[in-house]
């Protein structure tokens, strides 16, 4: 250990003149600690949810959807079909037609959207596998069923041990008469009941694509493709094939783009809540400058002795600007101390609860070592900015020497 830091080490645990000094600057390092704790949770809390949206994401969102560019709808025939179902990394497609629409159920009215697919939507959409309640079937040879999402389950007041009472779908009817009904009606049954934790389950009902189809009275029109590819297919050479088959012009999104504008809005919550943790780390550092100060102040004496054997005015400075970083420095492992055991609290007994209503009991939290390496330099800049004051203060105390 060279001479600077030694010297730094006394003065920052050595006696003082007064015990205030020692109680200020314990004072500063708690500050710190506090303030890198709360960096490092709130970097946690929006990996935590961040990581659960993915998840959710990752449960309803098919690997690949297809879209119109232009227009709703996308009109296939069989040989396009068959082609697309030929692409090299395509496991399984899914041809679905998506409306909004208005739902009744008894006195209940709700609007929202009604999804037809076909029987591969549940190899490339996993909602069979989301079901809490009844079963995946969409038809059988007298009825169409519908498979509703827990939200509008909810909202609509649905009994599922009802088997008698049909939910009525109510879509515009483009091509009816002056004088007739303004929607086209049809009854579906519920099924069964899903639940992605997201959105959907407040909006969708899921059925048979030639129910939705009736109500439109559309052929083999599609409002979209969803795709299931195979582990470690090139997502951008689907992308290619599949311009290349559909003819008209065709948007292609992957899970994540899908819920873009939502992960986008997450980043900027999750980088302007740090931001400001950030700025109260930065205030509370001012009570480290005042206990630096003070330590200046308190070893004035020494500091002339110092320079009267020969340190430098800069070797003066880099001893106050180590102390800062030592207080810097024990900040953060203490702020780490209380982050990790707050952590393990959240992770393992939710100490802090979410509201009533979520998939979730706690706040989700998910540490990252990327996390720490940053919330480390931050504190350790804003200690170094924190001792360059009194640092200069220090520097410019002139050597004496005692006349006889």
């Amino acid at each position: 250990m060279n001479l600077v830091n030694q010297i730094a080490k006394r003065y920052l645990f050595g006696k003082k003149s007064t015990s205030a000094i020692n109680i200020i600057t314990w004072i500063s390092i708690l500050g710190i600690a506090i303030g890198t704790a709360a960096l490092v949770l709130i970097l946690s809390v929006f990996n935590g949810f961040e990581k659960l949206l993915v998840e959710t994401v990752g449960a309803y969102n098919s690997d690949l959807k297809v879209t119109s560019e232009k227009g709703i709808y996308l009109t296939l025939t069989d040989k396009e079909k068959e082609k697309l179902k030929n692409i090299e990394g395509v496991k399984d497609i899914s041809f679905v037609l998506e409306e909004v629409a208005l739902f009744e159920y008894g006195s209940s009215q709700e609007a929202g959207f009604i999804k037809g697919v076909d029987n591969n939507f549940s190899k490339v959409n996993g909602i069979d596998q989301v079901l809490h309640m009844g079963e995946f079937v969409t038809e059988d040879q007298d009825f169409n069923f519908g498979i509703l999402g827990n939200g509008m389950y909810n909202k609509l007041s649905v009994s599922m041990s009802d088997p008698f009472t049909p939910i009525s779908v109510y879509l515009p009817d483009n091509e009816g008469g002056p004088l007739s009904s303004p929607f086209k009606v049809l009854d579906l049954y519920p099924k069964g009941v899903f639940s992605f934790g997201g959105e959907q389950d407040h909006q969708y009902i899921v059925t048979n694509i030639d129910f939705v189809r009736a109500l439109k009275g559309l052929e083999n029109e599609v409002t979209g493709l969803e795709l299931k590819l195979n582990e470690g297919a090139n997502e951008k050479k689907v992308k290619a094939a599949l311009a290349k088959i559909i003819p008209q012009k065709i948007q292609t999104k992957n899970r994540y783009e899908m819920d873009e504008s939502f992960l986008k809005i997450m980043n900027i919550e999750r980088w302007v809540s740090f931001l400001i943790a950030m700025l109260t780390l930065a205030i509370i550092s001012f009570n480290m400058v005042g206990s630096l100060w003070m330590i200046v102040l308190d070893k004035k004496k020494d500091i002339s002795i110092l320079k009267s054997v020969g340190l430098t005015s800069d070797k003066i400075k880099a001893i106050f600007k180590s102390i800062g970083l030592l207080i810097g420095f024990i900040g953060f492992i203490f702020g780490m101390v209380i982050a990790l055991i707050l952590y393990f609290l959240q992770k393992n007994y939710s100490l802090i609860a979410v509201p009533d209503g979520f998939l979730i009991e706690g706040y989700p939290i998910d540490m990252q070592m990327l996390d720490i390496v940053l919330v480390f330099f931050v504190v350790v800049g804003i200690s170094y900015l924190a001792s360059l004051l009194p640092a200069i203060r220090a520097g410019r105390i002139t050597a004496f020497v005692r006349q006889e």
